[in-house]
Protein backbone atom coordinates (compact mmCIF):
# COMPACT_ATOMS: atom_id res chain seq x y z
CA UNK A 1 0.00 0.00 0.00
CA UNK A 2 2.90 2.36 0.73
CA UNK A 3 4.33 1.70 -2.73
CA UNK A 4 0.96 2.37 -4.35
CA UNK A 5 0.56 5.58 -2.36
CA UNK A 6 4.04 6.72 -3.39
CA UNK A 7 3.20 6.14 -7.06
CA UNK A 8 0.00 8.17 -6.73
CA UNK A 9 1.82 11.05 -5.03
CA UNK A 10 4.61 10.86 -7.61
CA UNK A 11 2.07 11.15 -10.41
CA UNK A 12 0.31 14.02 -8.66
CA UNK A 13 3.27 16.27 -7.81
CA UNK A 14 5.56 15.09 -10.63
CA UNK A 15 8.64 14.82 -8.42
CA UNK A 16 10.02 12.36 -5.91
CA UNK A 17 11.26 13.16 -2.42
CA UNK A 18 12.43 10.60 0.10
CA UNK A 19 11.01 12.36 3.15
CA UNK A 20 7.67 13.49 1.72
CA UNK A 21 5.41 11.80 4.28
CA UNK A 22 7.72 12.09 7.28
CA UNK A 23 5.54 14.67 9.03
CA UNK A 24 2.52 12.36 8.85
CA UNK A 25 3.87 9.67 11.21
CA UNK A 26 2.92 11.44 14.45
CA UNK A 27 -0.75 11.96 13.49
CA UNK A 28 -0.93 8.36 12.20
CA UNK A 29 0.37 6.96 15.49
CA UNK A 30 -1.97 9.25 17.42
CA UNK A 31 -4.97 8.11 15.37
CA UNK A 32 -4.18 4.47 16.04
CA UNK A 33 -3.71 4.95 19.78
CA UNK A 34 -6.73 7.22 20.22
CA UNK A 35 -8.76 4.71 18.22
CA UNK A 36 -8.21 2.11 20.92
CA UNK A 37 -5.24 0.04 19.77
CA UNK A 38 -2.91 -0.64 22.66
CA UNK A 39 0.73 0.35 22.37
CA UNK A 40 1.68 -2.70 24.40
CA UNK A 41 0.02 -5.37 22.28
CA UNK A 42 -3.50 -6.49 21.80
CA UNK A 43 -5.90 -5.77 19.03
CA UNK A 44 -7.61 -2.81 17.51
CA UNK A 45 -10.33 -2.25 14.99
CA UNK A 46 -10.43 -0.41 11.70
CA UNK A 47 -13.48 1.54 12.83
CA UNK A 48 -11.68 2.61 16.01
CA UNK A 49 -8.72 3.79 13.97
CA UNK A 50 -11.03 5.77 11.69
CA UNK A 51 -12.63 7.43 14.71
CA UNK A 52 -9.16 8.19 16.07
CA UNK A 53 -8.13 9.70 12.72
CA UNK A 54 -11.26 11.84 12.75
CA UNK A 55 -10.51 13.07 16.27
CA UNK A 56 -6.89 13.89 15.42
CA UNK A 57 -7.92 15.67 12.21
CA UNK A 58 -10.59 17.76 13.91
CA UNK A 59 -8.14 18.58 16.71
CA UNK A 60 -5.43 19.64 14.25
CA UNK A 61 -7.85 21.72 12.15
CA UNK A 62 -9.13 23.41 15.31
CA UNK A 63 -5.60 24.29 16.34
CA UNK A 64 -4.88 25.66 12.86
CA UNK A 65 -8.03 27.79 12.91
CA UNK A 66 -7.02 29.09 16.32
CA UNK A 67 -3.70 30.22 14.83
CA UNK A 68 -1.49 27.86 16.85
CA UNK A 69 2.07 27.46 15.57
CA UNK A 70 2.57 24.09 13.77
CA UNK A 71 5.38 23.17 16.18
CA UNK A 72 2.98 23.55 19.11
CA UNK A 73 0.39 21.54 17.18
CA UNK A 74 2.83 18.62 17.15
CA UNK A 75 3.32 19.12 20.89
CA UNK A 76 -0.45 18.95 21.39
CA UNK A 77 -0.72 15.79 19.28
CA UNK A 78 2.11 14.26 21.34
CA UNK A 79 0.20 15.17 24.48
CA UNK A 80 -2.85 13.37 23.09
CA UNK A 81 -0.66 10.29 22.57
CA UNK A 82 0.56 10.43 26.17
CA UNK A 83 -3.01 10.78 27.44
CA UNK A 84 -4.15 7.82 25.30
CA UNK A 85 -1.31 5.60 26.56
CA UNK A 86 -1.91 6.61 30.19
CA UNK A 87 -5.63 5.91 29.81
CA UNK A 88 -4.88 2.52 28.25
CA UNK A 89 -2.57 1.62 31.12
CA UNK A 90 -5.16 2.73 33.68
CA UNK A 91 -7.86 0.63 31.98
CA UNK A 92 -5.53 -2.40 31.91
CA UNK A 93 -4.76 -1.97 35.61
CA UNK A 94 -8.44 -1.68 36.57
CA UNK A 95 -9.42 -4.65 34.39
CA UNK A 96 -6.90 -7.01 35.98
Amino acid sequence: MAGLASLIILARINSAQGDLGEDLTLPAIAAILIGGTSLFGGSGTVSGTLVGALIVTVFRIGLSLAGVNPYWQNFAIGSLILIAVALDQWIRKVAS
